[in-house]
């Protein structure tokens, strides 16, 4: 009885990714079945495509992405299938920009696809942004973006994280969706509102013409919300926050533990 494919997305940090930033050779093997069954695999994840294209590699991926949450999401084996590049409004990010310089924050970075531009010098965060080699520009943003803003990342102290926070919801709330990255990092990112992975996954699977019951999808963090709610198969990692927990209907052993290849050895009889 020939089985109907799956299409099995898959976030990165936190999910495939165990602590140390690597794919387990487990996961790898498990993964590789799962393709040689006919099953479609993708990525899914809050990092630009430059520092995801290694993993997107290893695993010999010849699928769409999903970067930035949805905002960005082509497939870069294939440049007919689409570039879809949902963008912030420059003044809203100019105005968030001078929000910024009155906090007196550490910093401002923006990103267009694969382009990093910061407010101001940074040696630590250029250090963490400088995965794939991406064109860096230092100087006042107002003065250095053109109109396709990908995402804005505000590098704040901890205790000031939420007022922003707060004053981009009361302020912003119909142009823009933050959310905070996990610790260490006190960084709060802004992309367009509306954009989540749930919309790059849908874009995905109806390409391949999957239903929605015929989509797993994996996930540890606040990002993966939509995209668990979305899937069939909503799978929330050990080590996932306790909201992800909540709105996955499926569980899996932690990252370090090789949740993923565990959850789909056994679902999809590999």
């Amino acid at each position: 009885m020939e089985t109907k494919p799956f299409l099995i997305a898959l976030d990165l940090d936190g999910t495939l990714l165990k602590d140390d930033k690597t794919i387990s050779p487990y996961s790898k093997e498990i993964i590789s079945k799962a393709k040689a069954a006919g099953h479609i695999v993708c990525i899914a994840t809050g990092r630009p495509f430059r520092s995801s294209s290694i993993y997107y590699e290893e695993l010999e991926l010849d699928t769409p992405i999903v970067n930035f949450n949805g905002a960005y999401v082509h497939h870069p084996k294939d440049d007919s299938w689409g570039t879809y590049h949902t963008t912030l409004d420059l003044e809203v990010v100019k105005e968030i920009i001078d929000v910024a310089e009155e906090h007196h924050l550490h910093n401002v970075l923006a990103e267009i696809i694969d382009d990093v531009y910061f407010h101001y010098h940074d040696e630590k965060m250029i250090d963490v942004f400088s995965m794939g080699n991406p064109a860096i520009k230092i100087g006042d943003l107002r003065q250095n973006l053109g109109n396709d803003v990908t995402s804005i990342l505000i590098h704040a102290a901890e205790e000031d994280v939420e007022k922003i926070r707060n004053y981009l919801s009361d302020v912003h709330a119909e142009v823009v969706d933050h959310r905070r990255w996990a610790a260490p990092w006190h960084v709060i990112e802004i992309i367009r509102a509306g954009m989540n992975k749930a919309i790059g996954l849908e874009r995905i699977s109806s390409y391949y013409n999957i239903p929605s019951e015929r989509i797993i999808a994996f996930g540890d963090e606040d990002n993966d919300l939509e995209m668990l709610t979305y899937a069939g198969q909503g799978v929330a990692m050990g080590n996932a926050i306790t909201r992800l927990k909540d709105v996955a209907n499926k569980e899996t052993k932690t990252n370090e533990e090789d949740g993923v290849a565990h959850y789909l050895k056994n679902t999809l009889g590999l």
